[in-house]
Formats: structure tokens, sequence, C-alpha cells
């Protein structure tokens, strides 16, 4: 538009000139005039083919004129062609675009914001063969040159429509005539769960899978075992799910081109109870969504039918792990971890599990082996859901019957338990009065013993000390007799030297000193005649006596 004021208002500016080179006289003036008209007229046409793209836009040029046409349905012209072209213009100032043969318009700039990814569709390209649905992948090398039109058109020989490749998060300069861009957000694999990708375009999938042991087999191979056994997976280029799994994270994936479906890696719980299916949940998963299903009577308790002919419900919890390994086995076999398919193997697995083992037991029974019950149903899930990839981890059983089916059941041998508790009682009496009769014995023999320890003790002891009271007595006799020998052999030297009768006399001397024995009277009797004198003397020694006796009982007085 700019270019185009510019070349009116110069064409308008070199009129006026030429008229009034026109109405001046003067043959200088005219020239003048002229030249200025035709300064102007080049001026113009100069500026009117400025173009001017600023920083944040590109400039997309259209060729209206002097070219050839394009031919064989192509839109985007890349020799020259008159139509959209190829090219574009960067940043700044641009010449010889005159608007009467061009016309430049400045776009926006392609932004893909954080968190997103640009899916791209191209109005120009080699044409995609009749089973394409995409084009192929760019190289990564050679990702940046397909960004720009020409390079794409003819090197880069890319393909019309839908493009596999995407681009991550940045600014872009393209020409929106040939790139047309489709935001979308990045796949995010939430924790606690995987992805697993299906190729929405090319050939079918031409690995072949076991799906029990999730181990590659050959067609000879697959040929031998079952077709439900059989599983089909794509590989690069190849349409069909991939074996490849997204861990949590989030990846740039063309969600046209392909498919995410996510499953839980973590322990989940499908839950077989009236209580749950009446809380209006669905086992044997909620959905992502958050949105709560009307429960489904194929998922309530389980009924089961004893070898006795008691019918009553059972509530069982089965849980189970999708590990990441196996999530393409799922996957394949049902689709998701919570859509129909995989409800319904589920529900007939566990149910004909329950409803087989049950076949084989009584009511009481199955009532009182509850764990039995669990790990033969454990085994039995784990090997019917492998094959399709799913790790049964714990069988849980919880209510078992209620009143109407196993009341009057319960309650006989709830009697039953009674009578035997009661009978275990009295047996468990008799054993606790036969063991006191047998501890009161214990006892009382233990006395005995003891009563006999201690006397036996007693005449040990008192031998002991006869013995000891004999060897002193010896002892003693054995000190007298020496002492005598020594003494007799004393005195028989003493005799010997002073004379027997003085040697008698040293020894009653001896002894009346060691004795402290009294050889003077202590009362002197006199009298006249002999009766009075031998009674004074026998009232004398009386009263001396008591005068004695009276001396020993009084206690001597403390010394100061």
């Amino acid at each position: 538009m700019l270019g185009t004021f510019i070349l009116i208002l110069s064409l308008i500016v070199a009129l006026l000139f030429v008229v009034a080179a026109f109405r001046w006289q003067a043959k200088s003036a005219k020239t003048a005039a002229l030249v200025l008209a035709a300064l102007s007229l080049v001026l113009g046409i100069s500026f009117c083919s400025v173009v001017y793209v600023p920083s944040d836009r590109v400039g997309v040029v259209n060729k209206n004129w002097f070219g050839p046409s394009l031919t064989n349905g192509k839109i985007i012209a890349v020799n020259g062609e008159m139509g959209p072209q190829a090219d574009t213009l960067p940043p700044g100032v641009h010449f010889w675009y005159w608007p009467f043969i061009y016309n430049v318009s400045n776009q926006p700039l392609t932004m893909v914001e954080s968190g997103k990814i640009g899916i791209i569709e191209t109005t120009d390209g080699a044409p995609l063969t009749g089973d394409q649905l995409f084009a192929p992948a760019w190289n990564e090398a050679t990702f940046q040159q397909m960004q720009d039109a020409r390079y794409f058109l003819t090197t880069g020989k890319g393909s019309k429509g839908k493009q596999v490749s995407v681009l991550p998060p940045g600014t872009y300069r393209l020409n929106p005539l040939l790139y047309r861009v489709k935001m979308v957000d990045q796949t995010e694999i939430l924790q606690g769960e995987v992805g697993v990708v299906k190729s929405n375009f090319g050939l079918a999938g031409t690995t072949l899978v076991d799906a029990t042991t999730n181990d590659e087999i050959t067609p000879e191979q697959a040929a031998k075992l079952p077709d439900e056994r059989v599983l089909s997976f794509a590989k690069e280029g190849e349409m069909g799910i991939r074996r490849e799994v997204l861990k949590p994270g989030k990846y740039p994936i063309n969600t046209d081109a392909y498919s995410v479906i996510e499953l839980f890696s973590s322990v989940m719980v499908a839950h077989y109870t009236a209580a749950h299916a009446a809380s209006g949940a669905v086992p044997p998963s909620v959905p992502r969504s958050g949105a709560m299903q009307d429960p489904v009577a194929e998922e309530r308790e389980i009924r089961v039918t004893t070898s006795d002919g008691f019918k009553f419900p059972v509530d069982v919890r089965v849980e189970y792990v999708i590990e990441a390994v196996n999530a393409p086995v799922v996957v394949a076999s049902l689709g998701d971890d919570e859509g129909e398919r995989f409800r319904n193997v589920m529900n007939s697995a566990v149910r004909a599990i329950f409803r087989n083992n049950a076949e084989k037991v009584r009511a009481l029974d199955y009532v009182q082996q509850r764990s039995l019950q669990e790990s033969q149903s454990l085994v039995m899930l784990t090997e019917q859901m492998s094959r399709f990839g799913v790790k049964v981890t714990a069988v849980r059983i919880g209510e078992v019957g209620d009143e109407a089916s196993l009341g009057s059941l319960l309650k006989t041998q709830t009697d039953r338990e009674l009578a035997k508790q009661e009978q275990q009682t009295f047996q468990e009496q008799q054993k606790a009065a036969e063991q006191k009769k047998q501890l009161s014995r214990s006892q009382q023999e233990s006395e005995e013993e003891r009563k006999l320890a201690t006397a036996a003790y007693g005449v040990k002891i008192a031998g002991e000390e006869q013995k000891r009271r004999i060897a002193e007595a010896e002892g003693e006799a054995q000190a007298i007799k020496i002492k005598a020998l020594a003494q007799a052999d004393a005195y028989k030297q003493i005799a010997e030297q002073i004379g027997k009768s003085n040697a008698a006399l040293i020894e009653i001397l001896k002894i009346v000193g060691e004795r402290n024995i009294q050889i003077t009277p202590r009362i002197m009797v006199q009298g006249e005649g002999s009766h009075s004198g031998a009674t004074t003397a026998l009232i004398g020694t009386m009263l001396d006596r008591m005068v004695t006796d009276e001396d020993k009982q009084t206690p001597a007085a403390p010394k100061k």
C-alpha cells in the first residue's frame, strides 16, 4: 500500500512539473520542469519498490505479473512463476518489489510456546502415495533446512499434506503460504503411568510376539501357536502398536500421526463387593477423567455354590499391576486398562475361578479355609491374566456369606464350637485339679525330704562335734601330761639340791600363792570354857561368811 501511494504521489508531482513546463515561456524553465518531472517519476518508481519488514515479521511475496503460470497443480512458485513465492523476505529494507507486480505482506512469525508443539501440514510438495496418510519424518540433519520453503519443494523433496515431524517450542520464520501449523499440547505421561505409542500410518506391523512370554517369534513359530497368543507390533514407519514404552515425562509427539494410550503402572485394585458397587465406582479402576459411571451388575460381589449346595456371596479384592515391559501386550490384547474389554476379561476370569473352586469344597470348609482359597485363586488368576500382560499380585477375600445364606450353618457351627470349648474347659479343669494334687504331693514329699536332710545333717554335725571334743580332750590331756612331767622333773631336780622336805614346802607355798589361799585365821576366839569358845568360834565363822557373800553381791562403785 505504501509503494502504491508513493507511485501515485510521484506521478502527480511529475504531472505538475510537465504542466508547468508547458506554461512557462522560458526555455530553461521548461527544461528544468521536465527534468524535475522525470526525476520525480524515477524517484517515485524507485521508492515504491521499497519494502520494509519488521524484526518480528516475515515478508510473504505474491507475484502478480511478468512470469509463467504454475502448472501440475503447484501452489508455491520456485522458478519465478506468477503466484505465491517460496522465498520470503527477512527483516529489513528490500528493493524492486513494485506494487503493480508484487504484493508483499508482513506476517507474524510462527511461535510455539513452552509445553506445546506445532503440527505441520504443507499445501504443496510431492504427492503422497495411495497408502500414505502422512509424509515421512524429516531427517534430523536437514530439519532446519526443511523449514525453508524453497529447500522443502526442491532439494528436500518434501511431500504435500500432514507431516510426521513437529516443531518443538521456539520461534520460526516459516512461509505461512506453504506451512500451516496447528498448536497442541505436548504428550505428558504422569507419575504412576506409562504410555504405549500406536502409529496411525504406514504398512501393517511385521513384528510377531508371543503374548504369554512377551518374546519375539518368527512366522513359523507363530503358526504353531493359538491365534490369541500371537500379537503383531510395528517398527519405525509401520502402522500399529510400538513395543517401546514412554515413561513419565513430556514428549513432542504428533498426536495426528500417533496415538498414545496411557496405562497405570502402579498397583491397582479390582473390587467385587456389594458396598463398592453401591458406591457408584466401576471396578477394576476409575477412569482417568475422574467421572464416575453407573455400577455394573457384573462387578458386584461374587456368588458361589459349594459342594453341599449352599449358595452365598463372597467379597473379593484383586490387586494387579501392569509392568512397563508388558504394557504393549495389554494394549495389543485388550486395548487399554480401563475399557470394556479389559473389565470383561478380568471379571470373567475372577468369577469363573472363584465359582469353580467353591464347587470342590463344603460351605463350612470354604469359610474356615479362606487363606487356602486366596492362594489357590491367586495361582490360577495369575496364570489366566499373564497372557494379557497383567500381573496379579494378591487376591483378598473379605466377607463370606450373610445371615440369609449361611446364618443357620454358622449358628450350628458356633454352638458346636461352644460345646467343644466347654468340653475342653472341663478337661482343662480336670487336668488342673490333677496337677494341683500332684503339686501338693510333690510339695509334701519335698518337705519330708527337707526334714530328712536336716536330720541327716544334724547327725553328721553331732558326730563331727563329738570328734572335735574328743580331739580337744585328748589334746588337753596330753598338755597336762607334758606339764606334769615337766613339773615332776623340775621338782626332782630341786629336791636333789635342797632336799625333799624343803622342795615340798616350796611347792605348797607356790600353790597357796597361785590360789590365794588364806592361811592366817580371820577370827580369833578366846574364852574360858571349852563350850563357850567353840560356840563363839562358830558364830564368828557364820558372820564372816555372810559378810563375804554380801561383798560379792554388792556391785562395785563406778570409777570417777
